[in-house]
């Protein structure tokens, strides 16, 4: 896909809901989530999450995500994705393990809402181009490691932890 340098802006009231099952294929979209990516319904169920990745976005974010929302703990991000028709929008997600009734993960649930956009210009963008260039001469699954490794390294000089960074600018 064509990637357009058009941004959607996501309204202060719109709250974007998708589920998935453990594979990170879609199994649930809401309205919201299908007006903003621009797929319908169809294009959407049974195909993986990534289908709206957008390729700005560092590789180590996503494998932070996984090991963390794996590990059974929620997952908060900042994400830049791609609409279906290649614009892009951002959110400032929470991504939770879904549960069954004995604690048994059955997939993943994710709420996204419309970030800050100060703090995306100021901290965010600044941040995750630096994990780009991290990322850019290694192979892909190397890229994940390192820039997440980067990103950790990072937030312990800063004496904090991704999730409590992200939080702390939310």
């Amino acid at each position: 896909m064509t990637t357009r340098n058009a941004e959607i802006v996501l309204k202060e009231t719109d709250l974007i809901v998708s589920k998935t099952d453990l594979g990170g294929y879609i199994t649930y979209a809401n309205r919201t989530f299908m007006r903003v990516s621009g797929y319908r319904l169809p294009d959407l169920l049974g195909e993986p999450h990534n289908i709206v990745r957008h390729p700005d976005m560092p590789r180590g974010i996503f494998l932070h995500l996984w090991q963390t929302i794996q590990s059974g703990r929620e997952c908060f991000a900042f994400v830049k994705n791609q609409a279906a028709d290649g614009a892009f929008y951002w959110v400032r997600a929470n991504v939770t393990p879904d549960v069954d009734s004995h604690g048994t993960v059955r997939g993943y649930h994710s709420a996204r809402r419309k970030p800050n956009p100060e703090v995306l210009r100021s901290t965010i963008i600044p941040l995750y181009q630096e994990m780009r260039r991290v990322e850019a001469p290694l192979p892909a699954a190397q890229a994940a490691e390192v820039s997440l490794t980067f990103l950790k390294d990072k937030m312990a000089a800063q004496g904090t932890d991704y999730e409590n960074f992200i939080l702390t600018l939310t």
